[in-house]
């Protein structure tokens, strides 16, 4: 079943967030397709500032797929000094793309 995570992360700057794309993706230069994430199971990926930091919203296929991604992204968020994210996660009703 597809989820929907959130992840609200207070503090984090868009040169932390460019940073740890460019981290997930192995490569500079942002992120822009699932196919740049280490792991199968992405449908969707949208970042945006906040108020006090940095908001993404994701859509996976499924929990198993994010909890692998998880392990990638922890250490990233970690080294960038982005602390305690606790991720939301959503039961997805429907996904409507362009």
């Amino acid at each position: 079943m597809a989820i929907v995570v959130v992840l609200d992360m207070p503090g984090m700057t868009q040169a932390q967030y460019e940073q740890s794309a460019e981290k997930v993706a192995g490569r500079p230069g942002p992120v822009r397709s699932p196919a740049d994430w280490p792991v199968e199971g992405l449908i969707s990926h949208t970042s945006a500032p906040t108020e006090n930091g940095w908001l993404v919203v994701d859509v996976w296929e499924s929990e198993e797929a994010f909890r692998q991604f998880g392990e990638t992204l922890g250490p990233i968020l970690r080294e960038l000094g982005v602390e305690g994210v606790q991720p939301r996660t959503y039961p997805v009703l429907n996904v409507v793309t362009r």
